[in-house]
């Protein structure tokens, strides 16, 4: 039927999504190691504070990879259990935060991959307008939190802010001296972070935790660590490269 669900758009879709995920995450991470160079250079110039600036910036992409690479795991999920998919009415509860997040992220990173919007319209045809309107919502709390925290992360953590700082200094072998107000969890304008109550602290209360997999923030140098796989349903299970295997569609 023109306009309604197809199967195969869907696939297509699909598959040219987690490639462009794959092209923008390597992207991203390669114009980070290149600001990390810069933001040596700022400090070895004494211009702490441009350099702050900048290394907010690197923040805000490290959660975006971080976020995309769960998006791409995602995307394979789907297309892995496009057959359910095929003949489930409504969606299948195990495919539920996949299908949210994805329909929830669209109008979000529609500039960036425009078949997260393809996709988007696909699953609203298949499952319903009032379906697809909960989840660009997120009425129905179906969105994966980690991927919402780290989309629509305004301000990061003063605390987070020195840290990539310290770490960049110590691979360039600079001397650098932190901030220890902001160390301690206070803001810029010197309020304490204390009352914002995010895990983050400093940016506000809905901040997410600093980028994955870090050890004592370890090697920044190398862009963002990988994000831990989204749980899935228990007749899933995930390789050792996290590309899912063992997917029943009954």
């Amino acid at each position: 039927m023109f306009g309604g669900f197809a199967s195969s758009k869907l696939k297509t879709n699909l598959r040219l999504c987690i490639n462009r995920l794959k092209l923008l995450q390597k992207k991203k991470t390669e114009l980070n190691v290149k600001a990390r160079k810069e933001i040596a250079e700022y400090l070895a110039q004494n211009k702490d504070d441009r350099a702050r600036i900048k290394v907010e910036h690197i923040i805000r992409d490290d959660y975006l990879v971080e976020a995309m690479e769960c998006l791409e795991l995602y995307c394979d999920l789907l297309l892995a259990r496009i057959g359910l998919i095929e003949t489930q009415k409504f969606c299948d509860e195990s495919l539920a935060t996949p299908v949210c997040t994805i329909i929830w992220i669209a109008p979000r990173m529609q500039n960036d991959i425009a078949e997260f919007k393809a996709i988007s319209d696909q699953l609203s045809h298949k499952f319903g307008k009032d379906f697809a309107q909960q989840a660009r919502n997120n009425t129905n709390g179906a969105v994966d939190p980690r991927i919402k925290n780290k989309i629509t992360m305004q301000q990061p953590s003063p605390v987070l802010v020195e840290q990539y700082l310290i770490e960049i200094a110590n691979a360039h072998n600079l001397h650098f001296e932190p901030k220890q107000e902001y160390l301690m969890g206070e803001d810029y304008l010197g309020s304490s972070s204390g009352n914002n109550g995010g895990g983050g602290g400093g940016g506000g209360g809905d901040l997410p935790a600093p980028p994955a997999g870090f050890s004592n923030f370890g090697d920044l140098l190398g862009g963002p660590p990988s994000m831990n796989p989204p749980p899935l349903p228990p007749n899933v299970a995930y390789s050792d490269d996290n590309t899912s295997q063992g997917i029943s569609s009954k």
